[in-house]
């Protein structure tokens, strides 16, 4: 009777040890990477159609910050343009007509010099022409000044034109990635101001497990390498998916103290991340384990 109480004691003492130890080689926690969406415009939020949990893609327009402002701008800026462009005009003509007077008179001085030269001209005669024709070349020069003024003018209003035309394309919120909306931190209006977050998103069809291994498992994995990944179906089963590793931090770290490891010993450990395609299964802060 002792001998069979001693083998059960023994047996006992087998299986506690054996259950004790970890089945997994590290754990860890599932992350996804997330963006925060910012406003990049100033003004009421007239539109803003995300909820979150839904699902949205790149380009999707989702809201709109008022542009009443911008536009009114814009507008007083093309009447602007438009009124010097008929200055502009009004300028080009002028020089057209002094360039055809002056192109008549510079016939006149090639005849009077000719005649000056064979004596049938007076010096009055060739010193009349020749002012007439510096007094034309400084006009032309001075309209040219106002054209160039005139100039950087139009040039001035279509950089204004052109700075609002990209606050109003900013002032459409346009969705830059695909993803699940996570937070979201604005409602429709409310004053946006540039800068201000307005929805975090993250594309949740890939996660990555961020687990913690200890410098004597490092020589067991490599990036690129597959792995097991265990994560809770019930309080009694498990699930067992594969993943990659994609990630291994080249510096120690001190153990999270929401993390367990293998030899409860460790307190320096060496983070890694583990890339897996998401079915539905995983959710961001689930936690999960790794079998090498």
């Amino acid at each position: 009777m002792k001998l069979i109480i001693m083998i059960f004691g023994i047996g006992l003492i087998l299986t506690a040890c054996t259950g004790g130890n970890d089945l997994s080689d590290a754990y860890g926690n599932f992350e996804a990477t997330e963006i925060t969406i910012s406003a990049e415009a100033t003004g009421k939020i007239v539109v803003f159609n995300i909820e979150e949990g839904q699902l949205i893609k790149t380009g999707e327009t989702i809201g709109i910050i008022d542009t009443t402002q911008l536009y009114l701008k814009k507008v007083q800026l093309e009447s602007s343009k438009k009124a010097i462009s008929t200055k502009f005009s009004s300028v080009i003509a002028q020089i057209n007509v002094l360039t055809e007077q002056k192109i008549n008179l510079e016939k006149d001085q090639k005849r009077v010099e000719a005649m000056f030269n064979s004596k049938a001209a007076t010096q009055k005669q060739l010193d009349d022409i020749n002012g007439n024709i510096s007094v034309i070349n400084k006009q032309i020069n001075q309209i040219e000044t106002q054209n160039g003024s005139i100039i950087n003018e139009l040039k001035s209003l279509d950089a204004q034109i052109a700075q609002i035309e990209d606050m109003l394309k900013k002032s459409v919120i346009i969705n830059p990635v695909e993803g699940t909306v996570l937070n979201k931190y604005a409602e429709p209006y409310e004053i946006a101001v540039a800068g201000k977050p307005l929805y975090k998103i993250a594309d949740i069809s890939t996660m990555y497990l961020k687990a913690y291994v200890s410098g004597d498992q490092l020589p067991k994995i490599q990036i690129g390498q597959q792995v097991k990944i265990m994560i809770d179906k019930d309080k009694k089963e498990i699930n067992s998916l594969m993943g990659t590793i994609s990630w291994i931090s080249s510096q120690t770290e001190f153990t999270p103290k929401i993390i367990q490891t293998k030899d409860e010993r460790v307190n320096m450990v060496y983070a890694i991340k583990v890339k897996m395609k998401n079915d539905g299964q995983l959710k961001i802060g689930m936690p999960g384990e790794v079998k090498f």
